[in-house]
């Protein structure tokens, strides 16, 4: 079984994050592939981020699909282009904002959410109610720390996200706490300990969830909406995307 983990910004130290974190859960069998976009910002914190990074992790699983990977975890919280990457890709494919709340259901009757910064938090709130998991979503707080700095020595990112998630468990009684960046992704463990509740990262949760739907045989419909997309040609910089032509994305 190969399973892509795609980190839709550019950011490759991010990369190598998520794909110790996928690999530490992957059972034996398993093959984790974690592959940086080609194109697109170096960190995913505004709308105008997120469009920017669809082509490159399109592009991505596009290559993914030549090299016979039989499944795909998108690598930010936003869960950016995760639609369309479904309609290109032969298996199963999701972002770690679904995997993570849907996680988190299973494990408490609530949940909050701790995030980077807060304009990202009207996201994880709208992604909540698609997922049909929003009333069990007690709070999404933000440590305020741009997504670079996770990294930055100096920076205390550690400290200031076990402080919010110990306020997360304080004041809103939340049952589990969910990190909204794949930049948190190798924090899960030591915050758990440090609060009492289980703590969730999406790119592992992702990892175990693809596992199990391609070892039950199971892709997504292809029927209507996810079914490959109409044939067209693009223009300028999006021209390599036509599948009119031919062009291989």
């Amino acid at each position: 079984m190969l399973i892509q983990v795609v980190n839709p910004n550019t950011t490759e130290t991010m990369t190598a994050t998520m794909a110790a974190c996928a690999r530490a859960v992957a059972a034996v069998g398993t093959t984790v592939e974690a592959v940086t976009s080609p194109t697109g910002p170096a960190s995913i914190e505004s709308h105008y981020d997120e469009a920017l990074a669809v082509p490159g992790l399109l592009q991505a699983v596009a290559a993914g699909e030549r090299a016979g990977v039989d499944a795909y975890v998108v690598g930010c919280f936003g869960d950016p282009g995760v639609d369309a990457a479904r309609e290109l890709a032969h298996g199963p494919v999701i972002g770690i904002a679904e995997a993570a709340m849907r996680t988190a259901v299973l494990l408490g009757r609530t949940f909050s959410v701790v995030t980077t910064l807060s304009r990202t938090a009207g996201r994880a709130w709208e992604l909540a109610a698609r997922f049909g998991v929003a009333s069990q979503c007690a709070q999404v707080r933000a440590c305020e720390i741009p997504v670079l700095d996770l990294e930055r020595p100096g920076s205390n990112a550690e400290y200031r996200i076990t402080e919010e998630c110990r306020r997360a468990v304080a004041e809103d009684e939340a049952d589990v706490v969910v990190l909204g960046c794949a930049g948190m992704a190798d924090l899960c463990a030591r915050i758990s300990a440090a609060v009492g509740v289980p703590v969730v990262d999406g790119v592992a949760a992702a990892t175990k969830m693809m596992e199990g739907l391609v070892a039950l045989g199971l892709t997504t419909s292809t029927r209507l909406e996810y079914a490959r997309p109409p044939a067209k040609a693009y223009t300028g910089l999006l021209g390599s995307f036509s599948l009119e032509s031919g062009a291989t994305i």
